[in-house]
């Protein structure tokens, strides 16, 4: 996800447009007493920091309580790279540090130099999932939800079972760590059998991939940041994606951007493209902002990193950007009807 979409230039449905990265800041649990025991098990002598763009302002305050705790010769470092997942480690501070420190996201792939700190939320999810019971008619119904939330999820799944209903849930592929969960890019743990699906979580990007990725089922949104009940509707996305790639039908020269992020690339799929193309340019570039690519005299582009950076930022760039199955329908492969959600599975 680009860095333009930070602060006041977010756009509808991005979760750091719910306040909900600084609401309830205090009651969080940075396991300062797991990482001090990491770090004296492996007699670490520098350690990394990583923050998710909401909680950075966190990190020098962590940072001296970290201090506190831990050996005079240990050293502590804090991360500016920008952060919006599990996806987006700092391999260079990593690489340079005895351990890494990630906050505020489950583990994608689990190492033993990485620690992760998911960060749970203190919100109260209970009565936002009360609310969402008048949009839950049917006795099915699927059950998801985000990493800060995850903490609840055993409550969450007895708690509609007590209000009689059957709750369906899975866990989704490799690139997710818990049953029930969902990221921006990955839907997998709704593949369920059920026509309704309950999303708990800030923000509306989540639940509108889900409902893109599923067009087949309803689903209600529990919003207990912003303490709203709603229901995933997808014509306003569609329209403007749709936009998109009839800009786009008459592009000549294509830039075909490879994300140098650790786990956001899809270098297989930008080759194609490239190899099939004779006026399409590999870009590579760990940041992707519109500024950056404003300097590539380009008549489209087609994003293969994350599928945040084209639903999230598309509006904000000078020329059209695409998914790479928008980018298949716009060159003629595939027919307009076959547009759907760009999702990104596996890890790195």
């Amino acid at each position: 996800m680009s860095q333009d979409a930070a602060g006041d230039a977010t756009t509808e449905g991005d979760l750091r447009n719910t306040g909900m990265s600084l609401k309830h800041d205090r009651e969080w649990d940075y396991e300062l007493e797991r990482i001090i025991d990491e770090i004296e098990e492996k007699d670490a002598k520098k350690v990394g920091l990583q923050f998710p763009e909401g909680l950075k302002r966190r990190g020098p305050a962590v940072a001296d309580d970290l201090r506190e705790l831990a050996p005079d010769d240990v050293t502590f470092m804090l991360s500016g790279q920008p952060c919006y997942g599990a996806c987006d480690l700092d391999t260079f501070l990593m690489r340079r540090t005895d351990v890494f420190v990630h906050f505020g996201h489950s583990p994608m792939k689990n190492s033993e130099k990485i620690i992760y700190v998911p960060l749970f939320s203190n919100v109260d999810v209970f009565p936002m999932m009360e609310d969402a019971l008048e949009e839950l008619p049917e006795d099915d119904v699927g059950l998801v939800t985000t990493a800060q939330h995850m903490n609840l999820f055993p409550e969450m799944k007895e708690w509609l079972q007590e209000k009689g209903y059957e709750v369906h849930t899975r866990k989704g592929d490799d690139r997710l760590t818990n049953e029930g969960q969902v990221l921006g890019c990955n839907y997998a743990s709704a593949d369920i059998d059920a026509d309704q699906v309950l999303y708990v979580g800030g923000g509306k990007f989540h639940p509108l991939g889900l409902a893109m990725e599923h067009p087949d089922k309803k689903v209600v949104i529990a919003d207990p940041v912003n303490n709203v009940v709603t229901v995933a509707d997808t014509e306003k996305f569609m329209k403007q994606r749709y936009g998109a790639v009839h800009r786009a039908m008459d592009a000549e020269k294509w830039g075909v951007i490879f994300c140098t992020k650790i786990g956001q690339g899809r270098w297989e799929m930008a080759e194609k493209i490239v190899e099939e193309n004779d006026n399409a340019y590999l870009i590579t570039m760990d940041e992707v902002t519109p500024d950056r690519l404003r300097n590539f005299d380009m008549d489209a582009f087609v994003n293969t990193g994350c599928p945040r950076i084209t639903t999230d930022d598309g509006p904000q760039f000078h020329k059209p950007m695409l998914t790479p199955g928008e980018y298949e329908i716009a060159v003629g492969h595939e027919p307009l009807d076959s547009l759907e959600f760009d999702t990104f599975h596996g890890t790195w």
